[in-house]
């Protein structure tokens, strides 16, 4: 296996620390594409998320650990096939291999057509009724400068939560990825301007090292026609 990278060994650390990882093999075992799966099974949790006869929309899907999550948690089995008590809306700019019953949009949250092929299969699925959860695991490829990434992941947040005031019901919930630094404060407060109760989550799948983190946004304060 060939690592191209600038630094080997660094590299050689993560993939170490990757096979190593107890939430990898749980993942494999468990047939989850992903180790993401258990950060949002975690959230769901703790806050009680995920429902039966919910219609969630999956924001960043790709892989589908996340999709994978939901199809499993409104199976009233509890299983990856066979019947489905909800529906799954999931978008990515990457392909995603087929999860069954997950109707999947390839395209780039951030275009215009994009937007309106999503609300239109909303509509077709769900009728004119809204969602009930929109989690996102969208992230921009990051520089490495710390205000070009805070600018990034800060308008694909504002993204979710402008598509959530339109589509989420009153008492519906928008989870998104977010990092500690530049910015992280500002998004904490834009939540709170948007919704009854927020909840800054980081789940014990997201790495140690990992700036990464979760805020959960209950209850909409207002929301968009």
């Amino acid at each position: 296996m060939k690592i191209k990278s600038k630094s080997k060994k660094i590299n050689k650390s993560w993939l170490n620390d990757h096979i190593n990882d107890p939430y990898v093999k749980l993942a494999q075992r468990e047939g989850y594409r992903a180790r993401a799966a258990y950060k949002l099974k975690e959230i769901d949790e703790t806050l009680g998320l995920v429902k039966p006869g919910y219609c969630v929309v999956d924001l960043g899907s790709t892989p589908g650990a996340w999709s994978q999550y939901l199809r499993r948690k409104l199976s009233p089995a509890g299983a990856a096939h066979g019947e489905l008590n909800g529906h799954i809306i999931a978008l990515d700019m990457l392909p995603m291999a087929p999860i069954e019953d997950v109707h999947f949009i390839q395209g780039d949250f951030r275009e215009e057509s994009v937007l309106q092929e999503l609300n239109q299969t909303l509509d077709k699925v769900y009728g004119s009724q809204r969602v009930d959860l929109v989690v996102s695991d969208m992230a921009p490829n990051l520089s490495g400068i710390e205000s070009a990434d805070a600018a990034r992941i800060e308008h694909l947040i504002e993204l979710a939560l402008e598509f959530s005031q339109k589509r989420l019901k009153p008492e519906g919930a928008l989870v998104v990825k977010l990092f500690h630094g530049s910015g992280y404060s500002q998004l904490v407060k834009l939540f709170k301007d948007h919704f009854h109760v927020v909840k800054p989550i980081k789940p014990k799948a997201s790495r140690d090292k990992s700036s990464e983190t979760f805020l959960v946004g209950m209850r909409l304060k207002q929301a968009l026609e």
